[in-house]
């Protein structure tokens, strides 16, 4: 399970292996921030609050996008953070704005 805490919606809904934690959220109408879908715009910024170890590994969009201290506090870019494996996940959208 993925619990997806949007602006102002909260769903908890299945994991969907090899999907983006953005994709997830627009799949379950969640009120997720976004613009490019590529990474560079960082609108789609999360805190991972729970289920790390179910999700891929930082890439580089997301090491260039977002500094050292943030990625040791969970923060990741929803667009580039793909489900790697089923588990119970919880993530926030906290954009910078």
């Amino acid at each position: 399970m993925i619990e997806l805490i949007g602006r102002s919606k909260r769903k908890t809904v299945e994991v969907a292996v090899g999907m983006s934690v953005l994709e997830h959220a627009l799949k379950h109408d969640v009120d997720w921030g976004f613009s490019c879908t590529r990474g560079t715009c960082s609108r789609c910024r999360c805190l991972v609050e729970s289920g790390m170890e179910h999700l891929s590994e930082p890439n580089e969009a997301e090491l260039d996008s977002l500094d050292d201290e943030e990625l040791e506090q969970g923060f990741r870019l929803g667009c580039q953070t793909k489900v790697k494996s089923d588990g119970t996940i919880a993530v926030r959208n906290k954009p910078y704005f």
